[in-house]
């Protein structure tokens, strides 16, 4: 009895699973279905303005005999020639139908046309061969195809991309390594959720042998660079991901189409740097115009780009992993913001954060990077739209701050050994953004990084700029044009002041133009 109900329930399983296989296979030709009634639909609609158009051209044309009207007829039938005018009209007394100006003709005649346009268009986009991949899944490439031109009037530290002034003679030139390629990729739904991934790369990588400017198109040049990727999985109100991208107390960053390799306002105030990490959202509604944000990850801070010159300096090697990996933690960070009613970064926000990381340097040396973040983004009346991002903390030479180190150190000439302290940091940025149409913005932003220049002081060496640097702003404004949605103009002005404890602050005045097409 007990082996007849397995079989019996093993059955009725198997029939249940069935129809859900039949079910999706149905829904899905279906879909195929509805699809190929939507493109003949479009085309029937396309044959029929292309008749009404070709009757209008007809119309308008001078010279031309307008033929004589007919009386439609039963299908298979011929048309029956209409009646005399005289007989046709019911009375004299009936007012006669205007007939059509050439003007209203004309405007008939151009709507048409642009309609057609506007049908072909979209016939070939659903016609159009996608990018294929191997899951089956969408897949879109973009990208922004970008030219920049500069003038710096003194030395900088990377002509096309500056961020610091040195002292020197000024450069004049032109670049397209800040060209962005990316692939956007949707998945499939797993755990009720949708996924998605992303991929950014440009062209702005260092030499293979390390040191200087790369001379543009050398072949000892690693000119493909990896900047973001994304990989997530969204519902309602959560994500969980993980990416290469920006820390999530840093939501916001200035506006610029000639700072793309390093964002606008790097070293300056702006925690930029792309590091990995894992971490999840959640939305809470609190009303119909409020949202409150919770966002939490673990990231891999890499070390700044000192590090490396300070072991070089001292004869230590430089350990096969950064001094946050040595430390065996990961690093922490969190931020809370309250939204607007868009729910979403691009409306009003005010957010604060929180980042903390363990270090251990090749020194034996170990250390607590920490920060303390606020960020705030108003939508202002007049178009006006104003963001700022301040931050308060220590070692952040790894998340672009502190003045390209996390610590200054010194090295005893007589016992080798080797004092260090983590260098404390204080800086931020702020910008006003103008939109005077949909196709031009104006902004003007500020930022500025400050270590602290009595702990710099104490381990100050003669001979290295960035080692002695204390403080680094930069003023910037610029001018950005859209004349459609694909082309991209900007010219921006930036001035760059660089303050190390040894010697008088460095400057330049830095003019660029853009030119960008987005595909």
């Amino acid at each position: 009895m007990l082996a007849i109900s397995v079989n019996a329930a093993q059955r009725l399983g198997a029939q249940s699973a069935a129809p859900s296989v039949a079910q999706q296979i149905q829904k899905l030709t279906d879909s195929i279905a509805r699809t190929q009634s939507l493109l003949d639909e479009s085309q029937r609609q396309l044959d029929e303005m292309r008749r009404q158009l070709s009757a209008l051209e007809e119309q308008v044309s001078p010279g031309q005999v307008s033929p004589s009207p007919v009386t439609q007829g039963a299908p298979g039938q011929a048309a029956a020639p209409a009646p005399p005018a005289a007989e046709s009209a019911p009375s004299s007394s009936a007012p006669e139908a205007a007939p059509p100006s050439a003007e209203s003709s004309s405007a008939s005649l151009d709507d048409l046309r642009e309609r057609q346009s506007f049908n072909e268009s979209q016939i070939s986009t659903l016609d159009q061969e996608k990018v294929e991949s191997e899951s089956k899944y969408p897949v879109r490439l973009t990208g922004l195809l970008l030219f920049n031109g500069f003038a710096n009037t003194a030395a900088v530290d990377e002509a096309a991309t500056p961020a610091v002034a040195v002292s020197g003679p000024g450069s004049t030139g032109a670049s397209v390594r800040q060209t962005v390629l990316g692939l956007d990729a949707r998945g499939p739904h797993l755990l009720g959720a949708r996924s998605f991934a992303d991929l950014r790369v440009d062209f702005n990588g260092i030499p293979a042998s390390g040191g200087g400017d790369p001379g543009y198109y050398n072949a000892d040049s690693t000119l493909l660079r990896l900047r973001t990727a994304h990989a997530a999985l969204l519902w309602n109100r959560t994500e969980a991901y993980f990416a290469l991208d920006r820390p999530i107390f840093s939501a916001d960053a200035p506006s610029s189409l000639t700072a793309v390799a390093e964002p606008p306002l790097a070293w300056s105030g702006n925690l930029w740097t792309w590091n990995p990490q894992f971490g999840a959202r959640q939305d809470l509604a609190l009303g119909a115009a409020r949202d409150l944000r919770l966002e939490a990850a673990l990231l891999d801070v890499g070390d700044a780009p000192l590090t490396a010159l300070a072991y070089a300096s001292t004869s230590t090697p430089p350990a096969p992993a950064s001094s946050a990996e040595q430390s065996r933690w990961p690093g922490a960070e969190a931020r809370i913001a309250l939204l607007g009613s868009e729910s979403d970064e691009t409306s009003s926000h005010l957010g604060v954060g929180g980042y903390f990381a363990p270090h251990r340097t090749a020194f034996g040396n170990t250390f607590d990077a920490w920060a303390a973040t606020l960020d705030a983004g108003l939508h202002l009346p007049a178009r006006l739209e104003a963001s700022a991002s301040s931050y308060r903390g220590l070692a952040l030479g790894g998340l672009g701050g502190g003045a390209y180190k996390d610590f200054v150190y010194y090295q005893d000439p007589l016992s080798r050994e080797v004092y260090m302290r983590a260098l404390d940091d204080v800086g931020g940025w702020a910008q006003l953004k103008e939109k005077i149409n949909e196709r031009v913005e104006l902004n003007g932003a500020f930022g500025i990084d400050n270590a602290f220049a009595g702990e710099v002081r104490r381990y100050a060496t003669p001979d290295s700029f960035y080692q002695n640097l204390a403080r680094n702003r930069t003023y910037t404004g610029n001018v950005i044009f859209s004349p459609s949605a694909y082309l991209l103009f900007s010219l921006e002005y930036r001035h760059i002041a660089s303050s190390p404890v040894s010697a008088s602050e460095a400057e330049s005045n830095v003019i660029g133009i853009a030119a960008g097409y987005k595909f």
